[in-house]
């Protein structure tokens, strides 16, 4: 196995986890985000595994931006073996009487459209070396619609399960597998932008990044002949 991987959304939460639980793995990590200073705080964040963190600044949301750093990535790595999409924001106002237009695409492009070009840019070289694993890191709002996540991320949500279906039921033969984890309430940063963002007492009970990090290492390590194709994980 090539140990190279592409994790977006890394300069926090979740991606930040995954790509840190990947170099201290001993993987070369790509990882990906709007901003480089946030994506260098990651690096940082490393230590002695800093190395193995390269930083590529990319809005996942524009297919021409994805189609340019891959280009980047696989000029740099050769290949990819592993793609985590872990990328993705809500608005504080998300209610069907409230969502904005524009918030509604920011939300489809990051959550859902920016997977999918990720997807896109990486599936073909894993389906010609007939080896991959693909993440998606989707959410319980993926399972079930709620106010709490307002119907353009619901949407986005359901949308990223579905793709996560569909590669399995299409690419499985080829030696690419891919896995949906669904996380309930984790304390990251996105939590700052719900109306009422959860008192500190409340994030102390929630799920955190590391802990979905986890499930995505265990995807990731398990042998080639097994699929974890869902996870579903709440806080105790």
């Amino acid at each position: 196995m090539n140990k190279t991987a592409v994790v977006t959304g890394a300069g926090s939460g979740v991606g930040q986890a995954v790509a840190l639980a990947l170099a201290k793995k001993g993987w070369r990590v790509a990882v990906l985000g709007r901003r480089l200073e946030t994506l260098n705080e990651t690096v940082k964040a490393a230590g002695p595994d800093a190395k193995s963190l390269v930083p590529f600044a990319c809005d996942i949301g524009k297919s021409t931006a994805v189609a340019e750093v891959a280009d980047r990535i696989r000029a740099q790595f050769g290949s990819v073996e592993v793609l985590v999409n872990a990328a993705g924001t809500n608005a504080p106002k998300r209610a069907l009487e409230v969502l904005s237009l524009e918030d509604y695409h920011a939300m489809m492009d990051a959550n859902l459209h920016g997977a999918y070009y990720c997807v896109q840019a990486f599936l073909p070289q894993m389906r010609a070396k007939r080896s991959g694993t693909i993440i998606n890191i989707v959410s319980e709002a993926g399972k079930q619609a709620s106010p709490k996540a307002g119907p353009a991320y619901v949407m986005s949500k359901f949308g990223m399960a579905g793709l996560t279906q569909s590669i399995n039921a299409e690419e499985r033969g080829n030696g690419v597998r891919a896995c949906s984890i669904f996380p309930g309430d984790i304390d990251t940063p996105l939590l700052d932008k719900r109306p009422s963002p959860p008192s500190a007492e409340a994030r102390e009970r929630m799920l955190k990044s590391e802990d979905v990090a986890d499930c995505a290492l265990l995807v990731i390590e398990l042998p080639a002949r097994a699929l974890v194709e869902e996870i579903v994980i709440r806080p105790r």
